[in-house]
């Protein structure tokens, strides 16, 4: 069992992710905006953060920067999920520090395999017994 941070403006978006997530048995942390999801992810560590790119306030490519910028956060894996669905949109998100991109709409299938390898790629001892 992992903790996800759900870093998205909509609430029918999180509300689906979260849905997905505790099909999988993970613990789901949410945030509507980057400020507030990374106070919270300084303050609960969670073990990826799952984030929109079109955001109020930061936005999804300035989050993981200042993310990677802070030894508080800077391992934890960030996978942008956006409707922003341009090559150069995804190469950026990845330049910005995010571990995988997945475009919106998206299926549970594809979400589910994304979210599965980012975790297991996780090195061992950073995961909750």
């Amino acid at each position: 069992m992992s903790r996800v941070l759900i870093i998205d403006d909509s609430a029918t978006e999180r509300h689906v992710f979260t849905s997905w997530l505790a099909g999988m048995g993970h613990v789901v942390l949410e945030a509507q905006d980057a400020e507030t999801g990374m106070a919270l992810a300084i303050q609960q560590r969670p073990d990826m953060i799952l984030m929109d790119v079109v955001l109020p306030g930061k936005n999804g490519f300035e989050a993981p920067r200042t993310l990677r910028r802070n030894a508080q956060t800077q391992a934890i894996p960030v996978m942008i999920i956006s409707s922003k669905n341009q090559p150069s949109d995804q190469a950026w998100g990845k330049k910005q520090g995010a571990v995988a991109y997945l475009t919106k709409p998206l299926t549970e299938q594809l979400f589910r395999q994304e979210i599965e390898k980012v975790l297991s790629a996780l090195p061992a001892f950073s995961k909750e017994p």
